[in-house]
C-alpha cells in the first residue's frame, strides 16, 4: 500500500465555533450541550507532540473509536452536525465526533495483558510493574498470569503522567468508583481481546479514560486505537522477543535509537518513519474493522 499526503489538519475556528481546547492529538470545540472532537494527524511520544503529522491518523483513530464504542456498547452520541459546521465538512469528514459533555475523571486507566514497554523495563530491574510485585521468571512480551490495572495521573499537555497506586486512586476519587472503573476496564479489555484475536491481533495493553454524566460512568476520549493501545500480529507472536507492532511503538523506538532526551522540542521524523507508521495504523484499522479505510 502506498501512502500519499493526507490533508494537514490545523484547527483554529471551525465555522463560527472557536477552539475550546487543544490536546496532544485532539482539538475540542464547545457547542453548548455537546462537544465537537476532531482527531488530527498529530502524533506524540513520551508526552511530547512531534513536529510531523502521520497521514490519515486522525481518520483511523476516529474510525476505530467508533467501531469499539459500538462493539463495547459504551455511550457515545454521534449526531447530525449543526449548520454552523457545514462549511468545514471536508475537514470534519471521517475524523470528528459530536459527543455529550461529561465530567472527566482525571485518572489514566491502563490495563496490561502482557509485559512489554516500560512495564518490561521496570520488571527487569525491580521485578515490579508500577511498584506492584509480579511473579519471578517472566520474559519480555509474555502473557501475564492475570490482567493488571495500573493507574496514572492525567497530566496537562507538556507534562508527564505519573504512575500512582490503586490506593492513591481510591483516595483521589473514592473506593467505590475506583472499583467500578477497574472492573469495567477489565471487562472492556477482555471483550476487545476476544475480537482482536479473531482478527489476528494480540491486544497487549491499552489506556482508557472515563467520565460521568448524571452520576453514570461512561467511556470517553478514544478506545483501543494504535495511539492508546499496543497491538501485535498474532501469527508472529513469540514470548521472549519484542514483537512487530501496529502502533506508535515504532516511533518511540526510532526516537530512542537516535538518543532523543524526551524533552521538547521533538526532532523531525524522517519520511520513511512517517510512511511506515501510517501503514501500521492503516493495517490495524483493516484487521480490526474488516475493511480498508482508503
Amino acid at each position: 500500500m502506498k501512502i500519499g499526503t493526507a490533508p494537514k489538519i490545523t484547527a483554529g475556528a471551525i465555522g463560527i465555533v472557536a477552539l475550546a481546547n487543544r490536546g496532544k492529538v485532539r482539538d475540542l470545540y464547545d457547542l453548548g450541550e455537546q462537544l465537537l472532537i476532531i482527531s488530527t494527524d498529530r502524533i506524540s511520544a513520551f508526552d511530547v507532540v512531534l513536529p510531523n503529522g502521520i497521514p490519515y491518523k486522525g481518520q483511523i483513530l476516529t474510525g476505530l473509536s467508533e467501531f469499539w464504542f459500538d462493539y463495547t456498547k459504551s455511550i457515545v452520541d454521534v449526531s447530525q452536525y449543526p449548520d454552523a459546521l457545514q462549511t468545514d465538512a471536508e475537514v470534519l469528514e471521517g475524523r470528528s465526533m459530536l459527543v455529550r459533555k461529561a465530567n472527566r475523571i482525571d485518572i489514566e486507566c491502563v490495563v496490561r495483558g502482557y509485559i512489554a514497554g516500560s512495564a518490561w523495563s521496570e520488571y527487569k530491574q525491580d521485578g515490579t510493574v508500577c511498584g506492584e510485585k509480579l511473579p519471578a521468571g517472566l520474559v519480555e512480551s509474555e502473557r501475564l498470569p492475570e490482567l493488571i490495572f495500573t493507574p496514572s495521573t492525567k497530566a496537562e499537555q507538556g507534562e508527564h503522567d505519573e504512575n500512582i497506586s490503586i490506593a492513591e486512586m481510591e483516595e483521589a476519587i473514592g473506593k467505590d468508583l475506583s472499583e467500578k472503573i477497574i472492573q469495567t476496564s477489565f471487562a472492556l479489555f477482555e471483550a476487545a481481546s476476544e475480537h482482536a484475536e479473531k482478527a489476528g491481533i494480540i491486544l497487549c495493553d491499552t489506556k482508557f479514560e472515563f467520565g460521568q454524566i448524571d452520576g453514570q460512568l461512561i467511556l470517553i476520549d478514544e478506545v483501543f486505537t494504535p495511539d492508546s493501545s499496543r497491538f501485535w500480529p498474532k501469527d508472529e507472536y513469540k514470548p521472549g522477543s519484542s514483537p512487530r507492532s501496529f502502533d506508535k511503538q515504532y516511533v518511540r523506538d526510532y526516537l530512542s535509537d537516535i538518543g532523543w532526551n524526551k524533552e521538547p522540542p521533538a526532532p523531525e521524523l524522517p519520511a520513511e518513519v512517517i510512511r511506515q507508521t501510517s501503514e501500521k495504523y492503516l493495517e490495524a484499522y483493516r484487521l480490526i474493522v474488516g475493511r480498508e479505510l482508503l
